[in-house]
């Protein structure tokens, strides 16, 4: 039984975020970011601060998730010659992998979207995906202090780490970075539950910052908070059950 009080003060964090980056000037489309992992303007600069570090250089497979904000970096790993892995919306068809070989190189902007990618990129079975050198996923907030993040609610990213950690494709080593607004920076200790992904990388317009206090990932899928209405949304959850 997930905490109540824990809920409330995790989308407490979430709605402040949410209405300040409307209110600034600072979200971008699609609006309003309500609810959604936040585009926002300066995501490509972002995603530029975050290919000028080691983890982004050393990467020659990348799981990117299919969010507006990270639409730049899929566009940008493609470009580099990288292998991206892009989770479905919701994970509802699994997981797609676009090798750049196959993929023309005028087409790389169409293939980062969600229906390019459909598109170019062909469904893998997890359980046959490569070895995932990176992990870039979206956020609507983070701590720099400690890597702690929240993402939209429902936890997504989450399942999409403990399937490839289950599966031997990710383990505790494996970097993770999301790329973020600096009005997404929060100092509020986000509560975290043991599901929680923390991140290694945050990628703002203006730097790349390295949390020193991160806790430990979380290994593998934790059954118990996978709920009845997960397993019948995300049919791959019921198949590795």
């Amino acid at each position: 039984m997930r905490n109540p009080l824990v809920l409330r003060k995790k989308q407490e964090i979430r709605e402040r975020i949410w209405d300040l980056l409307e209110k600034s000037g600072a979200a971008a489309f699609p609006r309003p970011v309500f609810g959604r992992i936040p585009n926002f303007v300066g995501a490509e600069s972002a995603c530029r601060n975050l290919r000028e570090s080691g983890e982004w250089a050393a990467a020659e497979v990348v799981k990117i998730n299919p969010d507006a904000p990270q639409r730049p970096c899929r566009e940008a790993a493609l470009a580099e010659g990288k292998v991206v892995i892009m989770p479905t919306p919701r994970i509802r068809e699994g997981f797609l992998l676009l090798d750049p070989r196959r993929v023309p190189r005028s087409a790389y902007r169409e293939a980062s979207t969600i229906s390019g990618a459909f598109r170019w990129g062909v469904k893998v079975d997890p359980r046959e995906m490569p070895q995932i050198d990176l992990v870039v996923i979206g956020s609507v907030a983070v701590n720099p202090r400690n890597g702690a993040r929240l993402g939209k609610s429902h936890g997504y990213a989450e399942l999409e780490w403990g399937i490839a950690t289950a599966l031997g494709k990710a383990s505790e080593s494996t970097p993770v970075a999301t790329t973020v607004h600096e009005l997404q920076l929060v100092e509020d200790d986000i509560p975290q539950e043991p599901f929680d992904l923390p991140v290694d990388l945050i990628a703002t317009r203006t730097a790349v910052l390295r949390p020193s206090e991160r806790r430990p990932k979380p290994r593998g899928i934790l059954w118990e908070y996978v709920t009845d209405e997960m397993l019948s949304e995300i049919p791959l959850l019921s198949s590795l059950r």
